[in-house]
């Protein structure tokens, strides 16, 4: 058990040192402007900005909302008994409500269970893999749907819930197996 342990914390520490450094080598090595590029790339990212701000205000306004009504609470005292039974642990209910739905809002769920159960408890650890391993779903498909002027999603919001889902359930799965049972 120690060995994956080992292996996860390895990972975790080089990957991004790794990637900051192979990218640009790798577009130097195929004789690519790396810096007209990523120029280039920063005019289009403030464009695109400037066309989802409509999108992003309603979508942020609607999750007020959402916060605010205390539904979240509700859903969760509700569902408490199926999660136990499910062994999903409820305090994790909320933020797998919210991730979906916005970052900010999961991300202030998600330093409420830190500051409320500590960084190095399983509720955190769960948590914290939880806001990796998930999407921002709906906020994805209003903004940049929105952006491009996609007005039927298909099967977008299907298949996205429907990672998420798998990315909570993995997320909580692993952390019991890492954490849990060390």
């Amino acid at each position: 058990m120690n060995g994956a342990r080992e292996v996860i914390e390895l990972l975790s520490v080089w990957a991004i040192p790794a990637l900051l450094v192979m990218i640009p080598l790798w577009a130097s090595w195929k004789r690519i402007p790396v810096y007209e590029e990523f120029v280039e790339g920063a005019k289009e990212g403030f464009q695109t900005g400037v066309r989802i701000i409509p999108f992003l205000v309603a979508m942020l306004v609607a999750i007020g909302m959402f916060r605010a009504s205390g539904a979240i609470d509700w859903i969760t005292q509700a569902c408490s008994p199926l999660l136990a039974w499910l062994g999903f642990p409820h305090e994790l209910l909320p933020l797998s409500l919210m991730r979906p739905l916005s970052g900010g809002g999961s991300m202030a769920i998600f330093s409420d269970l830190v500051k409320t159960h500590g960084a190095d408890s399983f509720l955190a650890r769960a948590a914290g893999t939880i806001m990796g391993s998930t999407e921002t779903t709906f906020y994805v498909v209003a903004v940049y749907f929105g952006a491009v002027g996609v007005k039927r999603t298909r099967h977008a919001i299907p298949a996205g819930l429907l990672a998420d889902a798998a990315g909570i359930m993995a997320a909580i799965w692993i952390c019991r197996w890492l954490f849990v049972s060390c």
